[in-house]
């Protein structure tokens, strides 16, 4: 290398004295200098002049600032990135906790139930019992009806008895003293008559006995009907306690189910009559309770218990019509929402995505018949469950699908496992409902589920 004194190529571009100075500067800083270049046939040379240094300082320079830059917004960003993973974290273990929270309040809405179920049961065998005690109070009541009846009627004989006695008694004595004719009888009629006397009045008096044993029967039958009276007064009393507890316990059993299936937006009625077609034989209307085996009208007690039966019918109705309807979720296990029902990416999203580890168990939330597994375009490995009330669900981007077209299955069956077919960027299943055809959002029937399931 070598120096020059010479102007460089960018100060002669500027005008007079302007130029020279700004050379002048230039030199004291970034002076001229010369790069040679030898070969074996020539030599070259490179002019630097300080132009051209200052333009590739201030290239080297501006590359030195953008690395710095850039570094520091990377290394914001991977703390930021950072920040936002562990929030992620944090969020996804509370969403855990919750829906173990749901999940235990879930099985106690469900031990809740079957506890109502088994009082209704116990409820229902005391109802029977009570019954049997009534026909048999009934009973006793109709015999000693029918004795009493027995007994005043050998009473009365037995008093027109008597009284037929006494009047021949005195007749019999009146012809021992003569007033029929005034003429003494003979003395063997007189002895005929005294003994038919003594027999009439021995009659007489055991006639009195039997009398007075009867009217002593008649007063015990009396106090036994009395009691009898007050016995089956409290077996009321009591059957009326029960039915006012049978229909408090059916009226809260009832409620909710109601309410669960009007939030899920189904026709309850229409429901409840298909139902009621397709199980007539075990889940229709029962026969209604006859208390009196006399043939008479319904009591009031009669009117209530088939009252009870009646809404026990509806109770069971629900149930059969909540094992066909898909009111809990397909999963078992933790799971992220990781996409709602709704809007996405200026389409409408018509299911839940919910994510969770490969291979995690997918079970069919109602009864159904599956209608199509296998692969679907976009979908991946799909399975199609078709349900009661003209209710679809669908099951997407499955990694093994576990059922076969037309095999039946019950809620809380095995289906597939969660795995990332078709157009998925991770392992999640996405979650149809369709009623009619129409895709419905998922969350209205999950949430109407879960203050019973």
């Amino acid at each position: 290398m070598a120096r020059g004194g010479g102007q460089g190529t960018g100060a002669r571009r500027l005008p007079g004295h302007i130029a020279q100075k700004i050379h002048a500067r230039l030199e004291r800083h970034f002076p001229e200098k010369r790069l040679f270049l030898r070969t074996e046939s020539e030599t070259r040379f490179i002019r630097l002049t300080p132009a051209r240094q200052l333009l590739a300082w201030s290239g080297a320079g501006a590359l030195v600032a953008w690395s710095i830059v850039a570094t520091a917004f990377l290394l914001i960003d991977t703390i930021g990135s950072g920040n936002l993973r562990d929030q992620a974290q944090r969020e996804q273990l509370l969403y855990e906790a919750r829906l173990n929270e749901l999940s235990a309040e879930r099985d106690a809405r469900a031990a809740e139930a079957r506890n109502a179920q088994e009082r209704f049961n116990v409820a229902l065998r005391q109802v029977s019992a009570m019954q049997l005690e009534l026909l048999k109070s009934e009973d006793r009541l109709r015999e000693m009806e029918q004795g009493i009846e027995a007994v005043q009627a050998t009473l009365r004989r037995t008093m027109k008895e008597r009284d037929e006695a006494r009047a021949e008694a005195a007749r019999l004595m009146a012809e021992l003293r003569g007033e029929n004719t005034g003429e003494p009888l003979p003395a063997a009629s007189a002895e005929d008559t005294a003994a038919t006397v003594d027999f009439l009045m021995s009659a007489l008096a055991d006639t009195a006995a039997q009398r007075d044993a009867i009217a002593e029967e008649a007063r015990k039958a009396s106090e036994l009907v009395a009691e009898l009276e007050m016995e089956q007064k409290l077996l009321y009393e009591k059957n009326d306690r029960i039915f006012s507890q049978l229909e408090d316990a059916v009226s809260l059993s009832l409620e909710p189910l109601d309410k669960m299936f009007r939030a899920a937006g189904l026709p309850t009625e229409q429901i409840l009559d298909t139902v009621r077609r397709g199980y007539s034989g075990q889940g229709g209307p029962l026969m209604p309770l006859t208390f009196s085996t006399r043939g008479e009208e319904p009591d009031p007690d009669s009117i209530r218990a088939n009252a009870i039966l009646q809404r026990l019918d509806l109770l069971n109705l629900y149930r059969i019509a909540a094992e066909k309807v898909p009111l809990v979720l397909p999963l078992k296990s933790p799971y992220r929402l990781t996409s709602p029902y709704g809007p996405r990416w200026g389409k409408l999203h018509e299911g839940l995505d919910m994510a969770a580890p490969y291979g995690t168990p997918i079970y069919a939330p109602a009864d159904g018949v599956v209608v199509f597994a296998g692969w679907s375009n976009g979908y991946g490995r799909l399975t199609k469950i078709r349900h009661e009330f003209g209710i679809e669900t669908r099951y997407a981007h499955q990694a093994k699908i576990r059922v076969k077209v037309g095999q039946r299955v019950s809620r809380g069956e095995r289906i597939g496992d969660m795995g990332s077919s078709g157009r998925s960027t991770g392992s999640h299943v996405h979650y149809e409902i369709r009623v009619n055809g129409k895709s419905t959002n998922p969350m209205k029937f999950i949430k109407a589920g879960r203050n019973v399931f």
